[in-house]
């Protein structure tokens, strides 16, 4: 095997060995990469898309209810946030769930000051991951350019 190809197989695997351990990402990424095959190879890439799409359009009605001053519908910034932490458990975003969950308990708490602080840090989140995995899809493109393989992470 080529030298060049094994050096960018190594460094994708300790990429994506390093948003498991930095907790962007769990197992649940794994099953939806398991489920890409030659049949669908840019089935992940899609369904990604779609998880961001969603990000943008919920993060937005989110922002939008609890810019009505004095007049928040806190019931409503709940539904988006129950949807996002659904979307972001289905595709494996840790982080993005993970603060779904505290951004459910302030909503419930009409915690005005803790679900705007929330709103800002999900937006962070889902952009973070969302140009970590950019990366990680570059990588995969050279490694098949360089005419290798993209080799399966074991993460346990």
């Amino acid at each position: 095997m080529d030298a060049h190809v094994a050096q960018l197989q190594m460094q994708y695997r300790n990429y994506i060995l390093s948003l498991y351990q930095q907790g962007f990402l769990d197992d649940q990424f794994t099953e939806l990469k398991s489920l890409q095959d030659d049949g669908s190879p840019d089935f992940v890439a899609e369904v990604l898309s779609l998880f961001f799409d969603d990000c943008v359009k919920l993060v937005g009605n989110m922002a939008r209810a609890l810019d009505q001053t004095g007049t928040v519908d806190f019931s409503q910034v709940g539904a988006n946030v129950h949807q996002l932490k659904g979307s972001s458990s289905s595709v494996g975003a840790k982080r993005v769930k993970g603060l779904c969950i505290n951004f459910k308990e302030l909503c419930e708490a009409k915690n005005y000051e803790g679900c705007v602080r929330c709103l800002q840090q999900v937006d962070i989140e889902y952009k973070t991951l969302k140009a970590k995995l950019q990366d990680m899809f570059n990588l995969e493109k050279q490694i098949v350019q360089a005419g290798g393989i993209v080799p399966q992470v074991d993460i346990n």
